[in-house]
């Protein structure tokens, strides 16, 4: 499932074409994804223009003129842009956005476990109000971190890919920064101090940043907007590395072990992330 780094990529990759342009026309290839477009989603976008796009944890979020489509890519979701007249149709092409500036905004998803839904009110679209910090925003912080998870038993990494405690972070990024800050996955939130809590922060920010940088990380379905892969996968210390001689310690000695947490893998290296 694309985490912060792939979404963040793709908005991204569409601010400049779609960011002050109107939609011409939307057409909806079938009626459903997870959720129903509803019958008035093509006559409440056409005509709209996109005065922002954003992103909220791991949704993407425009502005059309006080009414907010809110798009989640899913399992293999993805936007693509494409010359109107350049268009070739492809199976579980979903969503068709032709814009006044000549581009066209494509929404294809194999699995159609992502979803497009509109809303009034950002504020009212629930899993917003209970939603997180945003990881790369001045409000995620040690002391943030603390007063989170101070008073949590879970494991810190159940604990991460908790949405009410950071928004965006996923299995990946998870991995990779508890690696990064050398903290265990299987250590309790109420065990970690303020020490750790400025370490662990820092190595969030840190891999999203980097892996933003990458285009995020496509291990099945991920891509740009323009269509190409991100390659952050290739910068992996620990994820989806098990049985790998761990970059960290001397000489290779330890491996990357995999143990399974709340139905997720998780990889880390027990002798430098001691528990």
């Amino acid at each position: 499932m694309p985490e912060l780094p792939e979404v963040e990529t793709v908005k991204r990759g569409l601010e400049p074409i779609w960011q002050g342009a109107s939609i011409d026309r939307a057409v909806l290839n079938r009626d459903n994804l997870r959720y129903p477009f509803g019958a008035e989603f093509i006559g409440r976008v056409s005509g709209k223009k996109a005065l922002s796009l954003s992103r909220r944890g791991k949704y993407l979020v425009i502005d059309l003129e006080g009414l907010y489509l809110i798009a989640h890519l899913g399992m293999s979701g993805s936007f693509t842009i494409t010359d109107k007249e350049n268009y070739t149709p492809r199976k579980h092409d979903h969503a068709l956005f032709y814009l006044n500036n000549g581009k066209m905004l494509v929404y294809h998803d194999p699995r159609r476990f992502g979803f497009l839904i509109l809303v009034d009110r950002l504020e009212d679209y629930p899993p917003f109000a209970k939603m997180g910090p945003e990881p790369l925003s001045n409000h995620f912080n040690s002391a943030e971190l603390y007063e989170r998870i101070n008073a949590k038993k879970s494991p810190i990494k159940q604990l991460l890919l908790d949405q009410a405690v950071v928004a965006g972070v996923g299995n990946i990024y998870a991995c990779e920064a508890l690696y990064e800050a050398q903290i265990s996955p299987l250590r309790g939130g109420n065990t970690l101090n303020m020490k750790e809590c400025e370490a662990l922060a820092a190595a969030v920010k840190s891999v999203l940043l980097r892996a933003i940088e990458s285009g995020g990380s496509t291990l099945r379905d991920h891509r740009k907007a323009d269509g190409e892969m991100g390659y952050f996968q290739h910068e992996f210390a620990v994820y989806d590395k098990e049985g790998v001689p761990c970059p960290r310690c001397k000489n290779g000695a330890n491996t990357v072990q995999r143990i399974v947490q709340a139905g997720r893998s998780t990889f880390f290296c027990p002798a430098c992330q001691k528990a």
